[in-house]
């Protein structure tokens, strides 16, 4: 296995359910530590409490190390602490917020520095989408849109896709209007690993949930499943 690995959730997870814990077991499997260290970042949620509270309790319950980061109240040394995780976990929200703030911060310089060593990048909705070069958000009111996100990985990814009934239309629409050539896909309680760059699997913990690329070939809609 490649030391570089992302696990980008569709929608799903410790922030709707404390139940079985699928994902977040499976995140934790690939550090190969009976305690990992692992920092969740709520920036898209406002540092939301609750939030940091499901955290705390999912995790802990996986016998890991937790800690978060808050940019919204005093803020520790980014490259010390994250530098020091075995995983990242960034948690859904306003996707355009967050990347602002974290770009003032310089704080895209430092998870790059982190991706590059081997710490495992993971998260959900926002947390997902973020890893690309670019995501399709509703942090907009009145629409979705597309913006730059980090880049680790290619592409324009799209969360909740079969959760949230305006994002397939939206998506079909700008592949048959050739303003995208592909878009990656991620359904609710399904999840995309990426390996490497181009290695792609998706984790289902759901039932029956997928994640693909979508793209427009001979006046057709095409799915290519990972």
């Amino acid at each position: 296995m490649s030391n570089k690995n992302i696990v980008a959730i569709g929608g799903g997870g410790f922030g709707r359910s404390l139940g079985d814990l699928i994902i977040e077991r499976y995140i934790v499997s690939l550090t190969n530590k009976e305690r990992p260290k692992i920092c969740f970042i709520p920036t898209a949620s406002g540092d939301n409490n609750q939030y940091k509270l499901n955290f705390y309790r999912a995790f802990g319950k996986l016998n890991c190390l937790t800690t978060h980061l808050d940019f919204f109240s005093r803020t520790c040394d980014l490259e010390e602490k994250i530098l020091s995780q075995d995983i990242i976990y960034v948690g859904g929200g306003n996707t355009k917020s967050m990347l602002a703030v974290w770009r003032d911060w310089n704080f895209d310089i430092v998870l790059q520095k982190a991706y590059n060593s081997g710490i495992i990048m993971s998260g959900v909705s926002a947390g997902a989408i973020c890893w690309f070069e670019k995501g399709i958000t509703d942090s907009y009111s009145e629409s979705l849109e597309i913006i730059n996100c980090l880049g680790f990985l290619k592409g324009i990814a799209c969360p909740h896709f079969d959760e949230e009934e305006e994002r397939e239309p939206y998506v079909n629409k700008l592949l048959i209007e050739a303003k995208i050539k592909s878009c990656i896909c991620i359904e609710g309680y399904s999840a995309l690993h990426v390996c490497g760059e181009n290695n792609f699997k998706t984790v289902n913990f759901g039932i029956n949930k997928n994640s693909y690329e979508l793209f427009f070939e001979n006046n057709k809609i095409l799915k290519k499943l990972f």
